[in-house]
């Protein structure tokens, strides 16, 4: 079963889980302000400033969604932010080996 219960996971668990997220997040959204100050440098043209809105309202929508904490879609979150390189295993030491071997998984898929 690839579902985490709440009741699986210990308070320190827990904490290490919304840390780890936070991290990630942290991360993502650090190299997305440095993209966009990049990409503001170089307009020239008021399509290049439609294409940064557009890209603005995408990361937006998508990193909204990414960050929320959901104990039903844990493992399969933290896979996808593995895999996309905003969390590292070593972020989330400290949950069941099963969590992690759950996630490492996916990540690999």
């Amino acid at each position: 079963m690839l579902e985490v219960s709440k009741n699986q996971f210990s308070v320190m668990e827990e904490k290490i889980a919304k840390q780890a997220l936070q991290k990630a997040y942290e991360r993502e959204t650090s190299a997305l302000i440095a993209n966009v100050r990049d990409r503001a440098h170089s307009l020239t043209e008021l399509e290049d400033l439609w294409h940064l809105h557009d890209l603005l309202s995408t990361k937006r929508y998508d990193i909204d969604g990414k960050y929320t904490y959901n104990f039903s879609t844990l493992v399969f979150d933290f896979a996808r932010l593995v895999k996309e390189g905003w969390l590292h295993l070593g972020d989330l030491q400290g949950l069941p080996s099963e969590i992690l071997s759950k996630i490492s998984a996916i990540a690999r898929m």
